[in-house]
């Protein structure tokens, strides 16, 4: 058996700038820089301030996780970078760096979709078997894949407008809690009631699998406009029923949308059934407890990578670069970042493109 494939990931798409070493499955370094304090005064992330950011720290970033691994450029057997989609000025930041890497170590150069490295991790992390049913849920994407390889992929559903990890970031925002919002929502979520407001339950009406979660921010910007005016603000109280009424009704939907999307995945008679979820979101623990009950209902084996590698990281990265060049593929200096590249091409472009990251 040859030696496993010792790869270096770079990603950049939205506001994490990361690196990482990874050789077959082991993941030798994971180095992330993140941009929080950056944006923090501007309530959501600036293309222009990620993409100088990216461009400031993509090779200290690299270099740290090269001495944290042991490793020179010369052990490395090839550089996988996100190619897209995203914000193009970080994704641009990234490849022109890789392309910068390979030219001067001679090194081969490989373009990763950055929903396939997220989409690909459960292989990384659990080794699931194709295929299997992959709800990728985070700030600027929400979508229901079914993976059949590395490079084959069926989405059935996704969000039409904002994704899941938008609308907390933005209800965190309307109800005066600190961002990033959903760490802050579901803390404050903790000690509320969930059943005070009654929030919508967008799409349940409907048939199929895809989702909005648009309506539901709308919601909370009148439920909460309607207490400060009969009020004169919000108390501690109000704030906390808020977010837990707005984090139910978004467990609720995605775990209903899930049953609809694990129906139309079980009809394929999988060998060995598989549900995996990654992305930031993925972190919420109502959200997850109310997946893996579906799951364990179901037959299916519930799989979710640990919360490193479910937000932006290079690891993912690295390891969709792996499997690429195993196959036998790889780029060359003519690799474009893209802000937009969907992982379906059959399917058609779903509706709206969230602040985090163009929707594919």
């Amino acid at each position: 058996m040859s030696d496993p494939l010792t790869i270096l990931g770079i990603e950049s798409s939205c506001d994490d700038t990361a690196a990482a070493i990874l050789r077959g499955r082991d993941v030798l370094a994971s180095v992330v820089y993140g941009q929080t304090s950056l944006h923090a005064d501007f309530g959501g992330v600036v293309p222009e301030i990620a993409a100088r950011a990216h461009a400031e720290k993509l090779d200290h970033c690299i270099e740290e996780a090269l001495a944290s691994a042991g490793l020179a450029l010369t052990d490395l057997d090839g550089i996988a970078v996100t190619a897209g989609p995203g914000l193009i000025g970080g994704v641009l930041s990234g490849v022109m760096t890789a392309k910068g890497l390979a030219a001067a170590t001679g090194l081969p150069l490989i373009g990763v979709n950055h929903l396939a490295g997220h989409a690909l991790t459960p292989r990384l992390t659990d080794d699931i078997a194709f295929p299997y049913l992959m709800l990728l849920v985070s700030g600027g994407h929400c979508q229901f894949l079914i993976v059949e390889a590395h490079d084959s992929f069926t989405r059935i559903g996704g969000t039409i407008d904002d994704a899941p990890g938008e609308a907390f970031d933005k209800t965190a925002r309307l109800l005066g809690l600190p961002q990033p919002g959903g760490p802050a929502v579901e803390e404050s979520a903790k000690s509320g009631d969930p059943r005070r407001f009654d929030f919508p339950r967008p799409l349940l009406n409907q048939d199929g699998c895809d989702m909005s979660f648009s309506g539901l921010k709308t919601a909370i910007l009148r439920a909460r406009d309607a207490v400060v005016a009969e009020h004169g603000g919000l108390t501690r109280a109000d704030q906390t029923d808020l977010a837990a009424g707005f984090q139910a009704a978004v467990a609720d939907v995605l775990v209903e949308k899930t049953s609809r999307a694990l129906a139309i995945y079980l009809a394929m008679n999988p060998e060995t059934p598989g549900f995996a979820i990654a992305g930031g979101v993925a972190a919420n623990a109502t959200i997850r407890a109310g997946l893996i009950e579906l799951c364990q209902k179901k037959g299916v084996a519930f799989v979710a990578p640990p919360l490193k590698l479910c937000t932006d990281n290079a690891a993912m990265i690295a390891y969709a670069g792996q499997v690429r060049m195993q196959a036998g593929e790889a780029d060359d200096m003519t690799l474009v970042a893209r802000p937009r590249w969907p992982l379906d091409k059959t399917a058609a472009p779903m509706l709206g493109s969230g602040k985090k990251g163009a929707k594919a």
